[in-house]
């Protein structure tokens, strides 16, 4: 993956690939939208999940596996607290 990552950087640049994560997180908001509405089929909303797993892996590649691997971990960590103390009351 990582040679796809850095192969299109090189073509479309750093700017390009971060405007393309954007689109692609839209284009899944507004199927998670029609999806729920009843107007587009679980596939639809599974190739534009696709599309968004694509750009979150060449983002964290992009910002460093180890950095977002920590941060998902901090994070994991909060939400862990957050369910026990749900369950205590």
């Amino acid at each position: 993956m990582d040679k796809i990552y850095q192969a299109t950087i090189a073509r479309w640049g750093v700017d390009a690939q971060y405007d393309q994560a954007i689109e692609e997180c839209a284009e899944l908001i507004a199927a998670l939208k029609h999806f729920k509405r009843g107007k587009i089929s679980r596939h639809e909303v599974i190739d534009e999940l696709a599309d968004v797993t694509l750009m979150v892996g060449q983002l964290r590649w992009m910002f460093g596996e180890e950095l977002v691997a920590s941060a998902i971990n901090r994070k994991l960590e909060k939400l862990k607290h957050l369910l026990d103390e749900d369950e205590k009351g």
